[in-house]
Parts: structure tokens; sequence; C-alpha cells
């Protein structure tokens, strides 16, 4: 490999597996890793032929692949249902078959936004779709990491991320208004204390990972915006100043995955805004938007939001 190969491919021969990368911040994860010359493995449950109970079919797993392959990596997409455990293993069987190593493991399955309703208090919330937040949120993080995790500590230096929402800091004394989805948001946090545990003796580091405010294209979506005039949002909905794209986090990712010294942050609850700052990567626009900054300024003053983009 070429020092200018090393430069501005720094993930060249990475074997990575972004579970849950149809949309959202999964896919934006996933092509970032590719611009940094990464192999992607990625996951999802909507695909050109079927559509998951997210009920979207504009994002397939099949053009996420492509948009890692367009952004000079290689992407491989494998239709996965993080809850079925054959499912699971199949997966990391065909990722030791044909690659023999996995370096890094991103675990961003969600998909519960559908079922989520804010303003009802536990009991009156419905319990069949809460407990599937839990499963889609946990579960899925759980069995993949449990079948995961033997090929990605093989070689030292691997790397697992936990996305979520929410640092450790600011979901420690908030509730995120919905039990459900507070534990399944916060479960992410502590898999990545513990896994940091886990793996410290195998060389390899887990942190947990929260975007800000994402223009996801669900985002996008409810607010009656593209990406290119999603300012048009703020008019109604001025904190989405703040907002950021999915290559920020995606970014954030490839930042982490790229550092030799990665190990520190090892157990750490960590954001794309805060990365940004020590690491000094921007998001597509060119600006560094610390929205948690923003939000916890918020809570007691009216910050400037140029101040913190």
């Amino acid at each position: 490999m070429t020092t200018e190969t090393t430069e501005s491919k720094p993930l060249h021969g990475r074997i990575c597996l972004v579970a849950g990368a149809t949309r959202g911040a999964g896919r934006g994860i996933a092509v970032q890793l590719g611009a940094a010359g990464a192999t992607v493995y990625v996951t999802g449950r909507t695909t050109r032929e079927q559509v998951s109970e997210v009920g979207r079919a504009t994002e397939t797993i099949e053009e996420t692949a492509e948009l890692v392959t367009a952004a000079g990596g290689e992407g491989i997409a494998v239709p996965t249902d993080h809850l079925e455990q054959d499912q699971v293993r199949a997966l990391i069987d065909r990722i030791d078959r044909e690659r023999g190593r996995l370096d890094v493991l991103v675990n961003d399955v969600w998909g519960g936004e559908h079922l989520l309703v804010f303003g009802k208090k536990t009991w009156e919330n419905d319990l069949t779709g809460g407990l599937r937040m839990l499963e889609l949120g946990v579960r899925t993080h759980l069995v993949t990491s449990h079948t995961a995790l033997p090929l990605l500590i093989r070689n030292p230096g691997g790397l697992v991320v936990e996305v979520t929402d929410g640092t450790t800091e600011y979901n420690g004394t908030r509730f995120r208004e919905n039990l459900f989805y507070d534990l399944a948001k916060n479960a992410p946090l502590r898999m990545a204390f513990g896994l940091g545990r886990e793996l410290e003796e195998h060389g390899a580091t887990a942190v947990a990972l929260t975007p800000g405010w994402l223009r996801s294209e669900q985002m996008l979506a409810a607010f009656g915006v593209t990406e290119e005039n999603w300012r048009d949002a703020v008019e109604k909905v001025p904190g989405f100043a703040v907002a950021e794209s999915p290559a920020y986090v995606g970014r954030a990712v490839a930042a982490l995955a790229a550092d030799p010294d990665r190990h520190r942050w090892n157990g750490r609850s960590l954001s794309s805004g805060g990365l940004a700052q020590e690491y000094g990567f921007t998001d597509a626009d060119g600006s560094r938007p610390d929205a948690w900054g923003f939000i916890v300024a918020g809570e007691t003053g009216e910050p400037d939001v140029n101040d913190y983009r």
C-alpha cells in the first residue's frame, strides 16, 4: 500500500460490519467507512424485494452498498434480521469465510420510530409496541455482539461501536419521555461500558456513540424538507438549525477506526460533535454542529445557534 493510499484511504484492508445500514446513521456510517477505503458489509431488512415493518421502500441495503462502493470502498449487502440468530450466524460465517476477519462492528439496528409515542405514561402506552422497541433496539444488539465478537477478537485492535441516542452524561439525569424508548437508548450505553471491560484483554475497544439532531430520511420527511432545503424547517423548529447529516456521525466512526490510539476511548460514551472537535472532521457542509451542547445550553438560556454550528 502506497503512502498516498494510506493517507487517503486509512481503512484500506479493514473489514467492517454495519448492522442496521438501511438508512439514517447506519447508512451514513457505512458510506464514510467506504470513503476511508474499508470493505463494508451492510445489513438490514429492507431490500429491493421486501420492505420491513418500518414501511419505507425508498431506502434499501443494496442502495447503501452501492453508495459505499461509489465512495471508494467495497459495499456488500446482506439481508439480515438481527432478531433471528440463524440469520446473524449465517452473516458472520459468510464474513469469516470470505474475509477471515472482522475489524469494526457497528451496532446501529433500530427501526422503532414508528412505535414511539410521547406524552403518555408507561401504562397508557401500547405494551406490545413498547416491548417491540426493546427487541429492536436492545435484543438485536445483543444477538449481533454475541455472534460477531468471537470473529472480531481473533485479531487485536478491533472496534465495536454501539450507536444510540444521547450520552451517558445527558441521559443519566434526564428522562427521554417514553420509558420503553428510554430503556432502549440507555441499554447501548451500558453495553459499550460492559463490552469495554470484556474486550480489554483482547486488545479491542468498545464505545457508545450518539449523533445529534440527525437529518435522517425519516426526520426530513417528517418536516417536509429534503437534504437540499432542510434549512426551510428551521423557521418552524429553530433548534433544527443545529441538525447534522448522517455523514457527520459516519465521519466520527471512520475517525475512531483510523485512530491507532482509539483504545483511550474504551467503554466511554461519545458524540459526533465531541469527536469532531477531537479529530477535526466536519459535516458535509463544512460546519461542526454540537447539538448536545446546544440542547443543554437551551435548558437554562437562549443560546445562539451560531455558537454551536
